[in-house]
């Protein structure tokens, strides 16, 4: 069998190579500090810890706005149940809107999470029926907060940054 001299010269630059390489500088070192370094193991990545962290204190401030009235009545006159519904409702409303405005440019990882969202919204106003109807419910009150806080959570969950979906 005969090679064509392109082939034969391949085979003699092939030849020559080295069949191992060392590497340039000891790598033991590097790989057993990282094999018996302690890491924090975390459920989320950074940017999503920022994220929720943003939310949990846009919650927090909010609800602490909203019912700082009960706290510190003005002329011993307290929110009454509805009232501090309407109030928590607003509230939360307008912490939806500056969450969905600041990932507005992040694209969503799910197509149905609408759909969630509208179900979430649903879930709420049956609630505020309800409150209606015995207004200074506790367990009512925590239901609907509840609910609001799922909302947070499923927007910020489906606009992580594409990259980790990796």
């Amino acid at each position: 069998m005969t090679m064509k001299p392109f082939e034969q010269y391949l085979k003699q630059k092939l030849d020559a190579l080295p069949t191992e390489r060392q590497p340039e500088n000891d790598l033991w070192p590097g790989i057993d500090l990282a094999l018996h370094a302690e890491k924090p193991h975390s459920a989320f990545s950074k940017p999503q810890r920022w994220l929720a962290s943003a939310a949990a204190l846009i919650v927090a401030v909010g609800l602490g706005w909203v019912l700082q009235p009960l706290w510190h009545t003005q002329n011993d006159v307290a929110l009454n149940g509805e009232a501090l519904v309407q109030a928590l409702s607003q509230q939360h409303e307008q912490n939806k809107t500056t969450l969905l405005v600041s990932l507005k440019d992040t694209p969503a990882l799910t197509n149905n999470w609408e759909e969630q969202l509208t179900e979430l919204e649903e879930a709420a106003e049956a609630i505020k029926t309800a409150l209606k109807e015995d207004p200074d419910n506790t367990a009512l009150l925590r239901m609907l907060q509840s609910v609001y806080q799922q909302q947070f959570l499923l927007i910020e969950r489906v606009h992580a940054p594409k990259w980790q979906k990796i």
